[in-house]
């Protein structure tokens, strides 16, 4: 059917369940929805109906029936904005810890996209859907620092090839535990989804992508190391999955590092300190730096 959603399986998707694949392509469903869907015939592979579990072959056409809304309309709100850039094209944000980017299951509410939609009136890029607009990359909720969204589909188009093809400069500062050796040095190992916790990431030749972290000792405390790590690649919780790969996992990160942290902080200590690309209309270099939040001066002074 010509309304169907269509998603190609790459070589990196062999051996991946069906819904744990469709769920990271659409995070808008919840996984009990999506095995209902399944379960109910509406997802066919090359014609005919598959289960849930059923695993990916490498070249498989996931054909998606339509299915009914199953989130609320994304409303505006007049949300306060820390604004280091804005013209007829984007707006770079330094996003505050805390702040979700764009509308989940559970966070519907008070997210970023919520505040640019009152901020711009509308005038977001449509390219990633109505609870994505304008949204060309993401940042964890808990990662304070810069975010560039695109206000109409030309410059969305533009910064996307620039994340794709690296032209981008991303770099964080973080606070890692236990004392770092080397004073440089590139972290250079493939990423995929944990087969053992699907909303975690690790570090797997199987069913991965590379990604590769470039690291920079700043100063070294008693027991824990402050650190800049400049993304060469973009993937999921990048950083903080190579750090605790490493053994020196972000300080207050409750999922990749101890279950308990002394500092009380409510998420990772990382912040996008500074992003960089080429503006879509005039193709000047831009780079923009944050002022690093409060929380992380005072986690830097104790």
């Amino acid at each position: 059917m010509s309304d169907d959603l269509v998603l190609y399986a790459e070589e990196e998707d062999a051996g991946i369940r069906l819904d744990v694949f469709i769920s990271g392509q659409k995070d808008d469903l919840s996984r009990s929805f999506l095995k209902k869907h399944i379960e109910s015939g509406n997802v066919t592979i090359g014609g005919k109906p598959q289960k849930a579990g059923y695993k990916l072959k490498a070249g498989d056409v996931v054909q998606i029936a339509p299915y009914p809304p199953v989130t609320p309309d994304i409303m505006p709100e007049d949300i306060t904005l820390d604004i280091c850039h804005e013209d007829d094209d984007i707006i770079v944000i330094n996003k505050p810890k805390g702040m979700v980017v764009h509308p989940a299951a559970g966070h519907y509410a008070a997210t970023l996209v919520n505040a640019l939609l009152y901020h711009c009136k509308g005038n977001l890029s449509g390219i990633n859907g109505i609870l994505r607009p304008g949204i060309v990359h993401r940042i964890d909720m808990d990662t304070s620092g810069l975010i560039v969204a695109a206000k109409n589909d030309k410059a969305h188009c533009s910064l996307s090839e620039q994340f794709s093809s690296r032209k981008v400069k991303k770099v964080y500062e973080a606070l890692v535990m236990g004392l770092v050796k080397e004073e440089s040095f590139t972290i250079d190992k493939p990423i995929g989804r944990s087969e053992r916790d699907r909303k975690k990431m690790c570090v797997t030749i199987k069913n991965s992508k590379e990604a590769i972290t470039n690291v920079k000792v700043i100063e070294r405390f008693k027991s824990t190391t402050f650190i800049e790590a400049r993304l060469i690649t973009g993937r999921t919780h990048q950083i903080r999955v190579h750090m605790a790969y490493l053994g020196h996992p972000l300080v207050g990160d409750l999922v990749y590092g101890p279950e308990k942290s002394k500092y009380k902080l409510g998420g990772q200590a990382l912040f996008a300190k500074s992003l960089g690309f080429f503006h879509p209309s005039t193709g000047e270099f831009m780079e923009f730096e944050a002022k690093r939040p409060e929380y992380f001066e005072d986690l830097l002074r104790r």
